[in-house]
């Protein structure tokens, strides 16, 4: 069977959920072939093995954390340099999209970006993308190279399938690009408790209508009660009531969760392009014509200063 390469997300060898779920995605297409860099690699072997890659290709350098990009993708060329692959996968973040595009450049591939399924097809990997709003699902394929492709997050289950897990050094051979972008410094996001906002499996957001950042405290609120992330529409991060950190949207953060509960967020495009793949979809509004509605499963039509509160406590009774 072809080996699939798997682009893994972690921190100090821990690693990120999105990682996992690509494993699931690769074995439907070939054997995984994992790629950890940087600090921490060798420790991602373990539980990368336990989620099905057959082998962990690692390699740390200072490269990977002084400079941008341009040393990971020195890394992931040498990788597929050294395994031929069938496909690689990226998770579908802001670096992982750089990441992919530079090697897809690289390699003379085509690429796939924000896919939410995978599956094999007779000429190579049938990826599905939402598009226009969750209009239109498209099915697409690509006709030249080796496909690269990304992957949203909580596009697939993270499932257990013990394999080897087989740990291979990686030698790197980094070019003369590699550290045309220095880093000079970094400030900790200071942690809230809640979780990453593209990986949650529940998020909720606010938008005009929650009318100022002294009021996001009840968005807030029943995000906690559902132990979600909270997310804002570009109104209310323009306006400076959350930070741009949390905003959803094209021009923000793409999120695909389970559940995705909008209050006071009428639906722009712009903030439809950035949730339109979330599975189960809830808004709170008071205009009953708002675009949001066309798009939801379930609508509720009243004053989110109302309903979301008793939402909120509704939720921590039954939990009770």
């Amino acid at each position: 069977m072809a080996e699939v390469l798997v682009y893994v997300d972690h921190v100090d060898g821990a690693v990120r959920k999105p990682t996992f779920e690509l494993l699931t995605l690769a074995r439907r297409i070939g054997e995984p072939v994992a790629v950890a860099l940087g600090a921490g690699a060798d420790a991602t072997a373990a539980v990368l093995a336990e989620h099905g890659a057959v082998k962990v290709l690692t390699a740390d350098a200072p490269e990977f954390t002084e400079y941008l990009v341009v040393p990971k993708v020195d890394a992931l060329q040498a990788a597929y340099d050294a395994v031929s692959p069938a496909a690689v996968l990226v998770p579908s973040s802001a670096e992982g999209k750089e990441i992919a595009a530079r090697l897809a450049v690289r390699i003379g591939s085509g690429i796939i970006t924000d896919a939410v399924d995978l599956e094999a097809g007779d000429e190579g990997p049938v990826a599905t993308q939402s598009a226009f709003a969750a209009s239109f699902t498209t099915k697409s394929r690509v006709s030249k190279g080796t496909p690269v492709i990304t992957v949203k997050p909580n596009s697939a289950p993270v499932e257990a399938a013990p394999a080897a897990g087989a740990v291979e050094a990686l030698a790197v051979t980094f070019g003369a690009l590699a550290t045309g972008t220095k880093v000079t410094g970094r400030t900790p996001r200071e942690s809230t408790g809640r979780p990453e906002l593209t990986e949650a499996a529940i998020v909720v957001s606010g938008g005009r209508g929650v009318n100022g950042a002294e009021n996001f405290g009840i968005i807030e609120a029943l995000a906690d009660s559902l132990g979600a992330a909270v997310g804002a529409s570009r109104a209310a991060v323009d306006a400076g009531w959350y930070p741009h950190t949390n905003q959803v949207g094209q021009t923000g953060k793409s999120v695909s969760p389970q559940l995705y509960i909008a209050s006071g967020i009428s639906g722009a495009i712009q903030h439809r392009a950035g949730m339109q793949t979330s599975k189960t979809i809830v808004a709170i509004n008071k205009d009953a014509e708002a675009p949001i509605f066309d798009l939801v499963d379930y609508g509720v039509v009243g004053d989110l200063f109302t309903v979301v509160p008793q939402l909120t406590d509704e939720i921590k009774a039954r939990k009770g």
